[in-house]
């Protein structure tokens, strides 16, 4: 073929890459549609909000759903006062205002810290021990044999029965309150610990073994993670115990507390509506201490051992 014929044959077939809108014949607005930059933004966001909306398990529809159900609690509550007629319980609008008359005083804050500093301490305490030795009666047979019965003879026992012998051994101080918290504590923790570690799969000690892991990096690596998930179970059990005692020896073993303002206002001139407003406020601080802990479940660690729907 000659260079003429080629010429003329690449003549008649025109590039793509240079071909124009006049020789094709087609439109600019055919060939190259032109879309805005937001309109895709604009759908996204459209979308997002659709889901969220329509979707009844949306974290919104759960706010929805929790605050419709506080503010039904708070009605019915407030007609049951109205129609019984009664001078002595309080409507939320006495108690809203006796919230506001203690912290005026200085008074809710102070009872709070000094609620949650014993429960801190007591709490913290019963972790530091309950955890190490639930895992040590889980993994040694012979230990949890020794000491189960110990275990669950003390564990039976209410720890509000145990404030007499707090008086005495600790006097009325903050110690006695840490003392029943601890004890209202370690139990949970220790036997949800011994039951997790007891009730293991037996194939992650097995992969252990075939890695060749040491008995310290056993305990660490393996034992510990795979008995994570019921641990905190238990501690979030441990720990709604733990703010019931606390409140309960605070009326009997000191004078500050939550638990001392109820029994306070009781007795000085039967103010009902501040007895109501420590309640209220004990049930939205265990309330928030709950969700902290639940914070927990959310870690790589905790997170496996937890249904998710």
């Amino acid at each position: 073929m000659s260079a003429d014929s080629k010429s003329s044959g690449s003549a008649l077939v025109p590039s793509v890459g240079n071909a124009s809108p006049a020789r094709t014949g087609v439109s600019p607005s055919r060939t190259c549609p032109v879309i805005s930059s937001s309109e895709p933004e604009e759908r996204v966001k459209k979308k997002r909000t659709s889901t969220w909306f329509r979707n009844p398990d949306s974290r919104f529809w759960r706010t929805v759903r929790a605050v419709g159900m506080l503010a039904l609690f708070f009605t019915a509550w407030g007609l049951a006062v109205r129609i019984s007629h009664s001078d002595l319980f309080p409507t939320p609008g006495n108690v809203l205002r006796g919230i506001i008359e203690l912290v005026q005083k200085g008074l809710l804050f102070k009872y709070i810290v000094a609620s949650l500093f014993r429960v801190t301490w007591g709490f913290t305490l019963a972790v530091l021990i309950g955890v190490p030795v639930g895992l040590l009666l889980g993994w040694y047979t012979r230990a949890f044999q020794a000491f189960n019965p110990i275990l669950q003879i003390l564990r039976p026992i209410s720890p509000i029965a145990w404030i007499p012998v707090a008086i005495l051994w600790f006097g009325v101080s903050d110690a006695a309150p840490i003392f029943l918290i601890f004890l209202a504590s370690v139990f949970p923790i220790a036997v949800s610990a011994i039951a997790a570690v007891q009730n293991m799969q037996p194939v992650y000690l097995r992969a252990a073994q075939n890695f060749g892991l040491s008995r310290g990096e056993l305990f660490r690596r393996v034992i510990f993670r795979a008995s994570l998930p019921q641990i905190i179970t238990g501690i979030r059990i441990a720990l709604g115990v733990a703010w019931l005692v606390v409140v309960a020896a605070e009326m009997i073993a000191v004078n500050s507390g939550l638990g001392y303002l109820i029994i306070d206002a009781r007795n000085a001139g039967k103010r009902y509506d501040l007895v109501v407003a420590g309640m209220v406020m004990i049930g939205f601080i265990g309330l928030i201490l709950d969700l902290l802990v639940r914070q927990l479940e959310k870690f790589d660690e905790v997170r496996w051992g937890y249904a998710r729907r």
